[in-house]
């Protein structure tokens, strides 16, 4: 006859841990959880903490205040070598930096949205939207400057679109309507612009006339510091963009008539880079040193 051997007797769950005092596997982790304010470890930020901890440190915005230049152009114009914005314009020096603009026109610079649209690219998973803005900029007397940017967002558009602005900005020569009395105030001569099948014509004006212009091409006009003139548009004007674009062309073309008053010799001197050779030879201040490696 078989012989059934005896069960063992059930063991106390508070023995298997390690006797009474103990606490289980839930207890300590029902613990740990209260000790966490009730939350769990959860897949959260592994442990990089919040607050002031994570981002930038602070001071930072101070530090990126400070303009520090890349450019030869730069240097002299944050030293003082350069005095104003024509003498870049008489040696066509390239501005690659909207401080330079900055450091001359600051304050009396304004700028103004002419449009934003929405443009879409076509790809696998559908079409891409982005926003397109059409920002001009000028200071009222004499300079304006046409900045087109798309972004994902509006504000980044416009943002962009000024900083574009500020780079593209050119001189706009001013003339009279009859005699020479007072300020110029108009055109100086007949000039054309042209963007796409809009063009847009700019015939001077006498004192009083205003400007006799479409809203859009007066914004533009207004910037440039032009009181008096007559304007003739043909093409799709109500394409916002390339009007605007033709009528900035047809500012920037009144230096490129040379009347009579222009043919005076122009005295030829040093480009700056050239005058300036002993200040940018020292290194630049604020730029990151540059340590040189050991030789081995």
């Amino acid at each position: 006859e078989k012989r059934e051997s005896p069960r063992p007797p059930p063991i106390d769950p508070r023995q298997r841990s390690g006797g009474g005092n103990t606490k289980t596997r839930a207890t300590r982790t029902r613990a740990k959880m209260a000790d966490r304010g009730g939350f769990g470890r959860g897949f959260g930020d592994r442990g990089r903490g919040r607050g002031r901890g994570r981002g930038r440190p602070r001071g930072r915005k101070e530090e990126e205040n400070v303009w520090v230049p890349v450019t030869k152009l730069g240097r002299l114009v944050q030293q003082g070598k350069i005095k104003s914005l024509e003498q870049i314009y008489l040696f066509s020096l390239p501005v690659k930096e909207h401080q330079i603009v900055d450091h001359f026109l600051g304050p009396s610079l304004k700028d103004e949205v002419m449009k934003i649209m929405p443009v879409q690219k076509q790809t696998r998973a559908g079409q891409r939207t982005r926003f397109k803005a059409f920002v001009v900029v000028g200071d009222e007397n004499g300079h304006v400057g046409l900045g087109v940017k798309s972004a994902k967002e509006v504000a980044t558009a416009i943002r962009g679109a000024i900083t574009l602005a500020k780079l593209n900005i050119m001189p706009i020569r001013r003339g009279y309507w009859g005699s020479k009395l007072g300020d110029p105030h108009t055109v100086p001569t007949k000039v054309t612009g042209k963007c796409g099948s809009v063009s847009v014509r700019l015939v001077p004006a006498p004192r009083g006339a205003g400007l006799v212009a479409a809203p859009a091409s007066k914004k533009v006009l207004q910037m440039a510091g032009i009181e008096d003139v007559f304007t003739c548009s043909t093409g799709q004007t109500k394409t916002m963009g390339n009007f605007v674009k033709a009528t900035v062309d047809a500012l920037n073309k009144t230096y490129a008539f040379l009347t009579p008053d222009l043919w005076k010799e122009t005295k030829l001197v040093k480009p700056p880079a050239q005058e300036f050779t002993d200040v940018l030879a020292k290194p630049a201040s604020g730029a990151p040193k540059v340590e040189e490696a050991p030789a081995l």
